[in-house]
Formats: structure tokens, C-alpha cells, sequence
């Protein structure tokens, strides 16, 4: 729930349906006020027609009888009694039952608001509001009048407030409310996915071009807005193709064009005749060659021409090790991933090259260890070397970057080889990392995904 809050489309989703909750809670709230408001008005409306049918009808009955007379005709309500005891005291204003009721009378009969209220007023019902999750005291007219009759009789109006429902029984809005948050909840739901669904397919596509730049281009459907978004996407991604096939073909176009004057020099440089000083021309020229080689390499591991296949990692892994013991290399193969991965076979070679060569030219020797973790390969390459200082081995993947040690001759290389390992390992959603093994030399870590059918 945790995560799904903290994607975008459960936020979408939590706002949408909060703010559907509170609007239908306010939009219901406002409309029992205003019906309640309503059947108010027609109940003073009524209090005061029976207000006056009472006072008119109980005027014409004796004085003797209107007791009895007033016990068979007060009904909810509206209820009038002869005063009992002391005068009651008068309230300082008329209030506007008080007067409405006055009005209808006429000036011949007297009506004074009394200061005490009926004790049915402070324990009035409570009135359901919003599906009954709310309860609202009754807040209509409840008072005493003091009523004075043509005759000069005084009597006490009440007006009280509704009494409750006959039926005990109250309406069960639990399945209403039930049926309405889950509605609300899958509408909700809908939209936060529909609103979503083009900025993971957005998201989706953009980790499809770190992996492969000649994946192809989004679909130009949807909304407007979605449609001109994924046509520059689509527009984004030929721009760089491009640059990175202009680029890789300008670095070939310079690697093979320096051959052939390299090629001439090497020739004459075997004609000098002071052996030392040929030997030096020499070997400053095959690093000329090197340099130009891993350069070219590169720019090559940016490309991403070649086709995405699925491979056995463990064939993969024995084919090189087998391949660097061959050549004299001092390579031990242990583990088995027993996965498949989706790559691009000759680049995923010239990685795992790149990393034993690198093991072997500064440790002489190296053991790759070959494991799953979570799902993924990991391939651990461990050599007896002299490691690397912690502050250097964030700098190692910076092209052209060599550690000052090995600067040598023969040990000392280009400086491209872990970063051709490292682009290559990006582009097939995997990493590298390096650190100094507790047992002394250096541990490369490569991790990449497993291939899952469909995917």
C-alpha cells in the first residue's frame, strides 16, 4: 500500500477520490440544510395555522369546559394550557413566531413572548444529516406565549419542536454508502490509471533508449497533449541516434584513415638502425595503435546496432574464460547462474574481456565467481593485484583516466577499458561496481537482469 501510495498513480488516485468524498459530503450536507430549511418554513407555517385554530376554538368553548376541551384538542407541537399558579415571566421582545401570530390575530387579542422556554426545548431530537453519519440538534421554533383571550382569560401557547418518527426503527444507509465509495473508488481508480498509463509508458520508453537506441518509437496516440509529447520523444531519440552514428563513423573514418600512415611508419621505424631507438619508436607507435584501437572500441560500445538475442550466461562466461586460458592467461571459473539474459553477444563479450584482462594485467591472475542475486546474474572477478585507493575508485570509469602507478609501459593501458565495460553493462540495464577485497586486490562486481519471456 506503501508503495502504491507513493506512485503517481495512487496519488492521483487518493486525490481524486478525497476530493469525490468531500465534495459528495458537502454537496449532500448543503442539500439536508436546504431541505430541512425548507420543512421548517412549512411547519411554522402550519404551527401557526394551528396556533390559531386553537386560540379561535378555545375562545368560543366555556370557561368551565376548556380544560377538558384543551386536553382532547392539543396535539405535537402546538399546545395551549391555562396559566397555572403565578403570572409567568414576559421575555423583553416579541419574537417572530410571536409576532407572525399576532398579526393573524388582529389587536384584540393580546400575545407576549414568555422568558421561559418549554423543558422539551433543551432535550430536543436530533436530525440526521449527510446519510445519518451527522446528528443536528433541532434548532426551529420552540417557545411560550403568553396568549391574553377577548374575554380576558390568559393562557400559555408551547410551541414544541417534532416529536420523533413513529417507527423506531431508522433507515440503514450502510449498503447506500457501501455501494457509493465503491463506485466512487473505481471511477477514481479509472481515471488516476488512464492519467498515468502515458507517463509510464513515457518512463518505459526511456529506460527502452538507455538500453537499446534503435529501440522503436512510441506510438503517436492519445490525447493531444500525450501525442505531442511522444512525437518528441520519438524526435529526441533520432537526434541521438544520429549523433552517436555520425560520431562512431567520424572515429572510424580517423582510425582507418591513421592506419595506413601508421602502417609506413612501423615500415620505416624497422629500417633504423640504432636498435634501442627502435625499439622505443616502436613501441610508442603500437600504443599510437592502441589508443586509436580503444577509441574506436568506444565509441563502438555506444552503439547499439547489433541485435538484442537472448543468451545462456554460463555458455557465455566458460567461452571466455576458456578463450583467456588459451592465451596464456591465468583465468579459474566458478558457480553457475543457470539464467538467460537478453544482450547483445559480441558486446557482452568485449565487457567480460575488458573486466578479465583488466584482473590479469594488474593481478595477474583472476577467479570469476558467477551467482543470482534477487533475480539477477552476478559476476564477481577477484584479482591478486594491488587494489586501488578508495579516493580513486569513483575516477576509474572516467575516459582516458589511469591511476598514476600504472603508468608504465607495460602495465599501463588507455584508460577506456572499464569504461567501454561500464557503458556496455548500462545499456543492458546492469552495473559495475569496484572495491578493494578484504583479502587484498580488487573485486569488479558486474550485475545483470535476467530475460523473462514477453518481456
Amino acid at each position: 500500500m506503501k508503495a502504491f501510495l507513493g506512485s503517481m498513480t495512487g496519488r492521483v488516485f487518493a486525490t481524486l477520490l478525497l476530493g469525490i468524498i468531500l465534495t459528495a459530503a458537502l454537496t449532500q450536507l448543503l442539500a439536508d440544510a436546504e431541505r430541512q430549511r425548507v420543512i421548517d418554513q412549512f411547519r411554522e407555517l402550519a404551527w401557526l395555522d394551528r396556533a390559531e385554530q386553537l386560540i379561535m376554538a378555545t375562545e368560543i368553548v366555556p370557561q368551565s369546559a376548556r380544560n377538558a376541551y384543551l386536553k382532547v384538542a392539543n396535539r405535537p407541537g402546538v399546545a395551549l394550557m391555562e396559566v397555572d399558579g403565578h403570572p409567568p415571566v414576559l421575555a423583553p421582545a416579541q419574537t417572530e413566531f410571536t409576532r407572525a401570530l399576532a398579526a393573524r390575530l388582529g389587536p384584540t387579542y393580546v400575545l407576549s413572548s414568555l422568558a421561559e422556554r418549554p423543558p422539551s426545548c433543551e432535550t430536543a431530537r436530533e436530525l440526521p444529516v449527510v446519510f445519518g453519519l451527522l446528528r443536528l440538534k433541532w434548532r426551529g421554533t420552540c417557545e411560550s406565549v403568553s396568549v391574553k383571550l377577548r374575554d380576558g382569560n390568559d393562557l400559555v401557547l408551547s410551541v414544541l419542536p417534532p416529536r420523533s418518527a413513529t417507527s423506531p426503527e431508522r433507515t440503514d444507509f450502510t449498503l447506500t454508502i457501501v455501494l457509493f465509495l465503491v463506485s466512487i473508488a473505481s471511477l477514481a481508480y479509472l481515471v488516476a490509471r488512464m492519467t498515468t498509463r502515458p507517463l509510464k509508458q513515457l518512463a518505459q520508453a526511456a529506460k527502452d533508449l538507455g538500453n537499446d537506441i534503435n529501440h522503436p518509437p512510441l506510438d503517436l496516440a492519445g490525447a493531444d497533449e500525450i501525442r505531442q509529447a511522444s512525437a518528441a520523444f520519438n524526435a529526441m531519440q533520432a537526434r541521438i541516434r544520429q549523433y552517436i552514428f555520425q560520431r562512431t563513423q567520424m572515429l572510424a573514418a580517423i582510425t582507418h584513415d591513421l592506419q595506413t600512415p601508421l602502417t609506413r611508419l612501423r615500415l620505416r621505424l624497422e629500417k633504423v638502425g640504432e636498435p634501442e631507438l627502435q625499439e622505443r619508436l616502436i613501441g610508442d607507435l603500437s600504443a599510437m595503435q592502441a589508443m586509436v584501437k580503444e577509441g574506436l572500441d568506444l565509441a563502438r560500445s555506444m552503439d547499439t546496432s547489433e541485435t538484442m538475442q537472448r543468451l545462456d550466461l554460463d555458455s557465455l562466461l566458460d567461452s571466455v574464460c576458456a578463450d583467456a586460458t588459451d592465451a596464456g592467461q591465468q583465468v579459474m571459473l566458478s558457480g553457475h547462474a543457470g539464467m538467460a539474459l537478453l544482450g547483445r553477444p559480441l558486446d557482452l563479450r568485449r565487457c567480460l574481456v575488458n573486466l578479465i584482462d583488466n584482473a590479469v594485467k594488474y593481478g595477474h591472475a583472476a577467479e570469476v565467481a558467477v551467482d543470482r542475486v534477487k533475480g539477477a546474474a552476478r559476476i564477481r572477478i577477484h584479482d591478486a593485484g594491488p587494489g586501488i585507493p578508495p579516493a580513486e575508485l569513483g575516477r576509474v570509469f572516467d575516459p582516458f583516466y589511469r591511476i598514476e602507478s600504472s603508468r608504465s609501459r607495460e602495465s599501463g593501458g588507455t584508460g577506456l577499458g572499464l569504461t567501454i565495460a561500464r557503458n556496455i553493462a548500462e545499456q543492458h540495464g546492469g552495473t559495475i561496481t569496484l572495491a578493494n577485497h578484504p583479502e587484498g586486490g580488487l573485486e569488479v562486481t558486474l550485475i545483470l537482469p535476467e530475460y523473462y519471456p514477453g518481456k
